[in-house]
């Protein structure tokens, strides 16, 4: 009797069924209708002019008496006016955005114009670029490609082998040509890009 009396006065965890009701179950039922693939989608015509607010209303006469007074002002004045305005309504200051290195293509303005076209510096860096060999000077094209670039003998025939490939990049005109002119010589077509 007293493990009775003991058991009830220490309480486990209620059970799942106490809490929570009897549980239900339910069957998947798709609350939408799925679309026909056959059938053609709804193309809404939109007004011209599409203010998904709604019309405004007209500005106020002290707004247009303003705008009046804005334009009558001479240019001097009204480039004042912005950094005015900015100050005295604590406006965050607009920072420039760099696009340095984001290719703009032609919607960039000036960028293709030639008008605008800087004349562009002079290249002092080249790059070596084996084009063909003969397979006959094979051994010797691989011979001179070790010599100038130190590499071992595997990559150096790999590096043949998958011609057209760059031999040397940022060398200067007079060691480029020097290249050329060595591999000319023994076989292979180089050229400096």
């Amino acid at each position: 009797m007293k493990l009775l009396a003991f058991l009830r006065t220490v309480r486990g965890p209620p059970i799942l069924s106490k809490k929570t009701g009897p549980l239900q179950c339910r069957q998947f039922q798709p609350d939408y209708v799925p679309r026909d693939p056959m059938t053609k989608r709804k193309k809404y015509k939109y007004p011209a002019v599409y203010d998904p607010y709604g019309p405004k209303p007209p500005p106020s006469e002290n707004i247009v008496q303003l705008a009046e007074r804005i334009a009558s002002l001479p240019l001097e004045e009204r480039l004042q006016i912005h950094p005015t305005l900015a100050l005295r309504l604590c406006l965050p200051k607009i920072v420039p955005v760099s696009v340095e290195g984001v290719d703009l293509g032609p919607q960039g303005g000036s960028a293709g114009s030639p008008k605008t076209e800087e004349k562009k510096a002079e290249k002092t860096a080249f790059d070596v670029k084996l084009e063909k060999f003969d397979a006959a000077s094979k051994i010797k094209v691989i011979k001179e490609v070790r010599a100038f670039t130190s590499l071992g003998l595997k990559e150096a025939k790999d590096l043949v082998e998958k011609a057209p490939v760059l031999l040397k990049q940022g060398v200067t005109k007079e060691e480029a040509n020097e290249i050329i002119d060595k591999l000319k010589a023994i076989g292979g077509v180089a050229v400096m890009e």
